[in-house]
């Protein structure tokens, strides 16, 4: 499928951002116990583009975001980010892109460490790709990664996770991940620890932030209803391979692979609505 880039935001053409080329993952150090997670996977997408990722459980697309945000290693294929090639870099180097490459992770109880107050949290990234010795300089990036987020840093900067709604939470990890004005950030599944008008609260959010900020997100979930009116494109995953790549709407509306058949039938009986 040709690439294809979006000026929806901008009036200006959007760049290549990452370009992911025969991406294979397989676990297991004997032949007999290897699986693949992923088989020659390859797609690109624009800065300032958002991409779903769906699939069932183990289809490998938080494989594909953990790859990408450097948190595993592909045993196979290339990944392009802004001009490098990430997979040919020593592990010292591929660090140094973190501060590029944000994540935001499914369980916002299991990633926040209880015995840091969340200024703490926030600024923790800062202090780790070192983008700032200046501390009242750190403070004033942490009040505005909240402030982003719609939390009011008097309120929060002193408090601890344990004190924050799930809601709450998950808005910290979003700050943690903006913090230090990444090109790009994988959310991991983001809301499926919430109930439902928290789930629209916080893809109102990613969606405000990308198009105030030109931020491109990989938007990792298993429920496609999620990707209408947020995704510029999804791509469907099954077994470790991409069957139905494109345009959000497209997609939906003439899946190709039964797969995705399967997952549009169980949309329209939840909505009770025909495409």
């Amino acid at each position: 499928m040709p690439f294809r880039y979006y000026t929806r935001r901008r009036s200006k053409a959007m760049e290549r951002l990452v370009n992911i080329q025969n991406l294979m993952k397989v676990y297991g150090h004997h032949k007999s116990e290897q699986v693949a997670v992923l088989k020659d996977v390859s797609f690109s997408f624009a800065q300032g583009e958002i991409i779903g990722l769906i699939g069932a459980s183990g289809a490998g697309k938080s494989t594909i975001g953990k790859i990408l945000a450097g948190l595993e290693q592909p045993t196979n294929g290339h990944i392009d980010f802004d001009g490098t090639n990430l997979t040919a870099l020593p592990s010292k180097e591929r660090r140094k892109f973190a501060k590029h490459i944000a994540m935001i992770f499914q369980d916002p109880y299991e990633s926040l460490s209880p015995r840091m107050t969340i200024e703490e949290l926030v600024e923790e990234p800062l202090i780790i790709q070192r983008i700032e010795k200046n501390k009242e300089k750190r403070r004033d990036m942490v009040k505005e990664a909240l402030r982003v987020v719609s939390l009011d840093p008097e309120k929060y900067m002193s408090r601890y996770p344990h004190e924050l709604s799930g809601g709450e939470r998950q808005r910290i990890g979003v700050a943690r991940a903006f913090v230090c004005k990444p090109k790009l950030i994988i959310a991991d599944e983001p809301t499926s620890m919430l109930d439902t008008s928290l789930r629209l609260e916080l893809i109102q959010l990613l969606k405000s932030m990308n198009e105030q900020y030109g931020i491109s997100y990989v938007f990792v979930t298993h429920d496609i209803a999620l990707t209408k009116g947020f995704c510029d494109r999804i791509i469907v995953l099954h077994e470790g391979e991409i069957v139905d790549i494109g345009p959000t709407d497209d997609v939906i509306h003439a899946p190709t692979h039964p797969f995705t058949k399967s997952l549009i039938d169980a949309l329209l009986l939840l909505e009770g609505a025909q495409p």
